[in-house]
């Protein structure tokens, strides 16, 4: 007997048990994250949100009769069945039973619903990738704000008086509501002990005497320091002056580019999309797909959009260099473009792709990456867009390949190292 906790647990009462479930169900929750990131768009890949996963699979506590043990069941209000009855099944037979469930939709209630914190569900799309734990804290990381000074306040934290501020304050209020000095009160003390000791008249007495106990009662009623005078430094956040960027996605939709290919771009844009946005406040997205004809598209027909026709790598870069200047001035954007292909595009064309890029794209670019997928098995052959590229030598231009899904967070990591010794360009 398996026992399913369906009731509403309110947010941060049962973490641990949280825990212990995705450890548990880590596998499950891992395909079904796998499956979600297909189908998310690119921009939403490091947002939180809600998977399905199944029961079975799970290794979920039971409850059950030992080997000697004696079981009597009681059901209260049986009048049509004896022990020994064979109970019929519900219509639809089908896990989960009940109204509906063989209605053919594939769903019954023995799957639910997680939801996934923005970190979770990366964490869980990156180790689809092989991410090592390093890598993934620095990718999952959240992005911080710095303080500066912002004046003084009246209130804050002791830790912040502003010691100068507050005697100056003080002062100011002390010469304002003209509260007798010290010495000014030792003085009149001494005039009126002087008065006594020459035998002045009563007048002169009563008159300093009086003068004295004005200036006491000043001095005890107007304090030293007020809590009107305590001031305290004031700091506010300020978010990390972060710049804007642009990223452009470009890739060939030709019949040579197949699903698995296109999954392997899908990926390697996720990638490069998450690490711009924790280093850019403002991150656009431009898709551009080509065969021989380059155009703009949303994210739904870039990727699963079908065209026809051949191969010209200089369509799309001409495209991206209309946008860019028409949307993207270098002067105020992060230029960034990602290029995917499986390197069959038109012998005549190389050359031009390759004076586009370094004549006109690159040097308005911060980073240019060449991803060159394959199918698994295929080989090591080289493209000649592959070295038509590797001609070009800018420090701006990377270029890798790529066959199979576990290679593309090692390129990607290798590709954006911070030493940039190691981004050879070699397949």
């Amino acid at each position: 007997m398996n026992i399913i906790d369906r009731r509403l647990n309110p947010s941060g009462k049962n973490l641990p048990n949280r825990q212990r479930f995705l450890r548990r169900a880590r596998k499950i929750v891992r395909e079904a994250v796998r499956k979600a990131s297909a189908e998310r768009r690119i921009g939403e890949i490091g947002d939180a949100g809600v998977v399905t996963i199944p029961v079975d699979g799970i290794d979920e506590p039971s409850f059950h009769i030992g080997d000697d043990g004696t079981r009597h069941p009681v059901f209260p209000g049986n009048r049509d069945f004896v022990e020994g009855d064979r109970l019929p099944r519900p219509p639809g037979s089908g896990r989960g039973g009940g109204a509906g469930s063989g209605s053919g939709d594939g769903k019954s209630e023995d799957e639910f619903r997680i939801a996934l914190t923005a970190e979770e569900f990366l964490e869980f799309f990156l180790e689809d990738l092989e991410l090592p734990d390093l890598e993934r804290r620095k990718l999952s990381s959240t992005e911080s704000e710095g303080l500066r000074r912002a004046g003084y306040s009246v209130v804050g934290s002791p830790a912040n008086l502003s010691i100068s501020r507050t005697m100056r304050k003080s002062m100011s209020r002390r010469v304002a509501l003209k509260r007798p000095r010290g010495n000014d009160i030792a003085e009149a003390e001494d005039a009126l002990a002087q008065a006594e000791s020459r035998g002045a008249g009563s007048e002169e007495l009563a008159e300093l005497r009086s003068a004295l106990d004005t200036m006491r009662r000043r001095s005890r009623s107007i304090a030293w320091i007020d809590p009107i005078d305590i001031r305290y430094r004031r700091f506010e956040p300020v978010p990390k002056p972060m710049a804007q960027a642009a990223m452009f996605c470009l890739m060939d939709v030709s019949a040579s580019m197949s699903e698995h290919m296109k999954d392997l771009a899908k990926r390697f844009f996720m990638l490069l999309y998450v690490f711009l946005k924790k280093r850019y406040k403002k991150v656009e997205i431009v898709f551009i797909r080509h065969t021989d004809e380059a155009r703009e598209v949303d994210e739904e027909t870039f990727f699963h959009g079908v065209e026809s026709g051949g191969t010209r790598v200089s369509s799309a870069q001409r495209e991206m260099l209309r946008v860019a200047r028409e949307r993207y001035p270098a002067a105020d954007w992060n230029i960034y473009a990602a290029q995917a292909s499986d390197g069959d595009n038109d012998p005549r064309d190389n050359e031009a792709a390759a004076a586009l890029l370094v004549n006109d794209i690159l040097p308005m670019s911060r980073y240019y990456a060449y991803l060159e997928v394959g199918e698994p098995g295929q080989g090591s052959a080289v493209s000649s867009l592959w070295r038509a590229y590797q001609e070009l030598s800018d420090p701006r231009l990377a270029q890798r390949a790529a066959q199979s899904r576990e290679e593309i967070y090692p390129i990607f990591r290798e590709l954006f190292s911070r030493d940039a010794a190691t981004r050879g360009r070699t397949p």
